[in-house]
């Protein structure tokens, strides 16, 4: 039966709808590249990205021999070197493409998955993120920090090679400036922040968590986007960006996000999804400079994978209120089946 639920964090409704899943669909076609192909992200093929900004790695830079990479984007959408001045004419208004656009080389394994790389090796990437956070902020015309993974091509994936997207911006994005209005109005009435008592109704009633270790816990949301949508999350502390985790919560979280993958992975197969984390600002501005102050008593940050299993359509684009065939409580009892 079909149910119409709200979606408290993006105040959104989304329409559980079972009887979808048994449309017809199209099948992805097959990952081919023309013979002759070098990916510009493999080990030993350094000289086709631009230089790096950071790597883990004991040689000199630029070179075979490395961990993680993290080089600006090839085609960047926004540019650090621009001067961030707003111009008006009329009704029209604009700034320049400021910013930072960086791609994070996730391993030297062309076709290592999240689930098949091992817990040391996602502490790096988490640590690398952590590194690029910190040194963005830096740069206090920086505000908002998006950082995702599209992995496949129906979550819009041009580079098959396991990688990460790091994008900072001047300004915020007014569905994350929204939450932040609604989150503060939340907290002023009830003295806690929304996803601190989602968490909590998630916990009391376990039928929608997948796994807890330590400080996260992972579950599918109520009002899911997406068939098997999984939010990862701290528990009890209000850890507000991935920057602030302490070496403890890394392991953990590493450790919380490899068994998810792999849980995925046991139902899904090699899935196209996206993963992105939400965090606060990485700076204040006229925008969020009210909600800031408060963020530590009613904020925490939360890593979201969407996988992408089928296509949206018209009435998705139209309304901005996905459809998902299959409610997350029965994802949750897949994901939790045992191998």
């Amino acid at each position: 039966m079909s149910e119409i639920r709200l979606d408290r964090i993006r105040n959104q409704y989304i329409l559980i709808a079972p009887e979808r899943l048994h449309r017809p669909d199209t099948h992805r076609p097959p990952r081919v590249r023309a013979g002759g192909y070098r990916c510009p992200f493999c080990e030993g093929n350094e000289a086709l990205t631009p230089p790096e900004i950071f790597a883990l790695r004991d040689n000199a830079a630029n070179a075979a021999g490395w961990k993680m990479r993290v080089v600006p984007n090839l085609y960047k959408a926004v540019q650090v070197e621009l001067e961030d001045r707003s111009k008006r004419d009329g009704m029209f208004e604009s700034i320049p493409g400021v910013g930072a656009h960086e791609v994070v080389i996730d391993s030297p394994c062309h076709d290592c998955n999240l689930h098949q790389l091992d817990k040391s090796a996602i502490e790096n990437w988490l640590r690398t993120l952590m590194r690029r956070i910190d040194d963005l902020r830096n740069d206090k015309r920086l505000i908002y920090i998006s950082i995702f993974k599209n992995h496949g091509a129906n979550a819009g994936a041009t580079q098959e090679h396991p990688h990460t997207q790091i994008l900072a911006l001047p300004v915020m994005p007014r569905e994350e400036l929204e939450f932040l209005a609604r989150n503060h109005g939340y907290y002023r009435r009830h003295g806690r922040g929304k996803i601190h008592d989602i968490i909590d109704g998630e916990l009391k009633e376990k039928v929608r968590i997948i796994e807890e270790i330590g400080c996260f816990v992972a579950f599918c949301p109520y009002a899911s986007h997406f068939p098997f949508e999984v939010m990862i999350t701290p528990r009890r502390r209000n850890i507000i960006s991935l920057s602030e985790c302490h070496r403890d919560d890394i392991a953990e979280l590493s450790a919380l996000l490899r068994s998810v993958f792999i849980k995925l992975s046991h139902q899904l197969g090699d899935f196209d999804y996206n993963l992105y984390i939400s965090q606060a600002p990485l700076n204040a501005n006229f925008e969020n400079e009210e909600y800031l102050p408060h963020l530590h008593k009613n904020y925490r940050f939360t890593i979201r994978i969407t996988p992408r299993i089928y296509r949206i359509g018209g009435f998705e684009i139209a309304t901005q209120m996905a459809i998902n065939p299959v409610a997350p409580e029965e994802c949750a009892s897949l994901l939790n089946m045992r191998e």
